[in-house]
């Protein structure tokens, strides 16, 4: 493989979005990116606390992630870093296994995600139904939600079961230690990104359009933050949680993990993959859909199997394209990935400057933030209109919600799958039928009261429609069979062994077997599979050719 080869296996859009690169475009992008910047402190923060892992974590993903998904991706305007979808997995692997095979676990979905993009199947994540995509979205937005009712509480739980019914068993035997500072606070909190969030968009057609663009999250938190501090209200803060937050750069670690439990890690890491994939596909999609662009999803892939591989050994957790900040950097005037880039160099820029004010924040404000950001990564009304949908997209979308809430996303992901996947065979096999054409158009060919059986197949003869085929073995009557194809638009392998058997059939019985309109796939497979030899030159190209030589194997027969 030579360099020009490389280049258009990998090519980052950083490289095209250079080209013509002038200084109005730079101002820009510095000014989307400290405003995303300054959106995604909190909710990086956020997300590692409810992850399990400490608040540095998720700002070094933020930095890390973020510099490299912006510098090496195929989308112009898409920022990556912790995302809330991978919450509830993270959390579970680190309660079972630990920190240091999280860290396993993450890079090895960064070398899938890198594989994935390198051998181009980043088209292949298209093909996951909406009905799965929303059923694991809803979940696990629940899952945190509930995950953070401890801190909205103030309860005093040690440690947290990762498990939906293990979740409520403890909150409700902790209930009796909820804190009314806490609970107030959150409140207070919760009320005001609403507020803010609906005063923003009344601003958004005026001339303060300005004050609604600060983010409702930084408002909060520091309305909170200054409330506690003012106060000096009992409740538990990052300082007094972690420590507070380093104010030193990220460090290489190698992890001191154990063989012996990272080869239970082979479904979380598939998980992590799969969620990662299709969350930044899915927010680099909405991406292109605001700036009428189109992302190169190999590319994404590539970049984000980098990313993930990289930032755990820095202290990171996992990292994909994140919806909120996209859309806040294109909203912001971003229009190339430089605006990502500096989003990752302000945090920076925050950590090693701004770490001891951090301790003070309040979690109870950080679990007000995430709660509002779980209500609002849920698609709700889709359970509003389900009845407008068929009986299998309901089940579907149902059984993926419940099984993510309840038993474990992986598990949902495969029934959501598996289920989807049987719903397509039922609904294509339904729709391929099997017709008999009525002789009665033509009297010529009805000879000595003997006559021709001509019948026509339509849609997909595959292995779950070829019951058809194997029908006609029972019902073949006449001396001559013929079979119109015209209208089958695919056959695989099963239908052609079912083709193959019914002339079989009809040679064991005597029957001339006439097989008309094969052509483009049906035609190779027909070849490749050794059809076209078993039919013995009975292959014509249409139904009249074929009722044709049909009267005429009677003619030559001297009926």
């Amino acid at each position: 493989m030579n360099w020009m080869q490389v280049t258009q296996l990998f090519r980052p859009r950083l490289l095209d979005s250079l080209h013509g690169y002038n200084r109005h475009q730079l101002m820009q992008d510095v000014g989307a990116g400290m405003t995303v910047g300054v959106v995604a402190l909190p909710l990086a923060m956020a997300f590692a606390i409810a992850s399990g892992l400490k608040p540095e974590a998720g700002l070094f993903t933020a930095i890390i992630a973020g510099f490299l998904i912006s510098a090496l991706g195929g989308s112009r305007v898409q920022i990556g870093g912790p995302a809330g979808a991978f919450v509830v997995i993270v959390y579970g692997i680190v309660e079972r296994y630990g920190l240091a095979n999280l860290i396993l676990a993450t890079a090895m979905s960064g070398v899938l995600l890198f594989l994935m993009g390198f051998f181009r199947l980043g088209s292949l994540i298209r093909f996951i139904p909406v009905s799965v995509v929303i059923g694991f979205t809803n979940g696990i937005a629940v899952l945190i939600m509930l995950s953070q009712i401890k801190d909205f509480l103030g309860l005093k739980i040690i440690s947290m079961p990762a498990d939906f019914l293990g979740m409520l068993h403890a909150l409700w035997n902790n209930l009796h230690s909820a804190s009314l500072a806490s609970l107030l606070l959150a409140l207070a909190s919760l009320s005001l990104l609403v507020g803010w969030l609906r005063m923003s968009r009344r601003l958004a057609d005026t001339r303060f359009k300005v004050i609604g663009m600060v983010p409702g999250s930084i408002i909060a938190l520091a309305f909170a933050t200054l409330v506690t501090w003012l106060l000096s209200l009992p409740v538990e803060t990052v300082g007094s949680k972690f420590g507070g937050i380093p104010a030193t750069l990220p460090s290489f670690e190698w992890p001191d993990f154990s063989w012996d439990s990272a080869r239970y890690l082979l479904m979380p890491t598939l998980t992590l993959t799969l969620l990662g994939a299709i969350e930044s596909l899915l927010c680099a999609r909405i991406a292109d859909s605001m700036i009428g662009d189109r992302h190169n999803p190999n590319q994404e892939l590539m970049a984000q199997g980098v990313a993930n591989f990289v930032t755990p050994f820095f202290g990171g957790m996992p990292a994909t394209g994140t919806i909120a900040r996209t859309i806040t950097n294109i909203k912001s005037g971003g229009t190339t990935p430089i605006s990502g880039m500096v989003h990752a160099l302000t945090l920076l820029a925050v950590v090693l400057v701004a770490a001891p004010l951090a301790g003070h924040i309040p979690l109870a404000a950080l679990a007000a933030i995430l709660m509002f950001v779980a209500w609002n990564m849920g698609e709700w009304r889709e359970f509003l209109v389900l009845r407008q949908y068929r009986m299998p997209y309901r089940i579907t979308l149902l059984a993926v919600f419940f099984l993510t809430v309840v038993f474990d996303l992986t598990v949902a992901v495969e029934v959501g799958l598996i289920a989807a996947c049987l719903t397509f065979i039922y609904r294509i096999s339904s729709l391929t039928r099997c017709e008999q054409v009525s002789m009665a158009d033509h009297p010529e060919l009805t000879v000595h009261n003997r006559e021709i059986q001509a019948w026509r197949l339509h849609g997909a003869l595959f292995f779950g429609a070829v019951k058809l085929v194997e029908e006609l073995e029972d019902h073949v009557q006449t001396p001559v069979l013929v079979l119109d194809l015209k209208n089958v638009i695919y056959i695989d392998s099963s239908g052609a062994d079912a083709l193959w058997h019914l002339a079989d059939t009809c040679r064991k019985k005597q029957v001339q077997l006439i097989v008309c309109g094969l052509s483009h796939q049906p035609l190779d497979i027909a070849r490749r599979s050794g059809l076209v030899e078993q039919l013995q030159g009975q292959l014509v190209k249409d139904l009249a050719t074929g009722l044709r030589c049909a009267f005429s194997l009677f003619e030559g027969a001297g009926r």
